[in-house]
């Protein structure tokens, strides 16, 4: 019996650190497929159509949306963001283990959704550091900072209904926190009793 993929799920306020992070875990697990998202928000400099994001009109957004072809999607700082079901679909059925890097409105339509996801959630050291990291990535002005930062504390506020949680304070560390989940969901049984233990008559 074939193993069935496992998606993972990073989540965090903006400017946790999650890109960078999955980023990272993506050079660890060269087998590990990246869901690029669709969105509505315009490009950024040094980003590329089809490799960071998917990025379609509102137009065809909301197309998408009407012909159910969004596992999940949501609207996030005035842009939508959504994940193909077909994306998440293919992959488990071939076994690949995929990572997705969303808001935590996504997340919550896939936790209620029939798939069987890991969820992982990225939280700042505190308030103040995550405003200086807004602030460093000198890509927003001063009102979308002061939205995000107020945004942070209800997405924050979503962390107890995750699987896990990793504080950013130190990459290198947070990344091997990350590291150490996927590895360990492998693991479980549930996922490995069909399949490697078939040899040893258990079912």
């Amino acid at each position: 019996m074939k193993r069935k993929g496992i998606f993972y799920v990073i989540s965090a306020p903006s400017g946790a650190g999650k890109t960078s992070i999955c980023r990272m875990i993506l050079t660890l697990f060269p087998n590990l497929r990246q869901s690029i998202s669709y969105t509505t928000r315009g490009m950024r400099s040094g980003e590329r159509d089809g490799i960071d994001y998917h990025f379609v009109t509102r137009e065809l957004f909301a197309k998408m949306v009407a012909d159910s072809a969004f596992a999940e999607w949501a609207e996030v700082h005035g842009n939508r963001y959504g994940t193909a079901c077909a994306t998440l679909e293919q992959a488990i059925e071939e076994g690949a283990d995929v990572l997705l890097d969303i808001d935590f409105q996504g997340a919550e339509q896939l936790r209620n959704s029939s798939l069987n996801g890991v969820f992982i959630f990225i939280l700042p050291p505190g308030m103040d550091e995550l405003r200086k990291r807004l602030v460093s990535r000198n890509t927003d002005d001063q009102k979308v900072i002061a939205r995000r930062m107020d945004n942070a504390a209800g997405e924050i506020a979503e962390a107890v209904n995750f699987d896990y949680l990793v504080v950013n304070d130190i990459l290198d560390n947070a990344v091997e926190k990350v590291r150490a989940i996927m590895v360990a969901e492998t693991l479980r049984t549930k996922r490995i009793i069909s399949t490697q233990l078939k040899e040893f008559g258990l079912k």
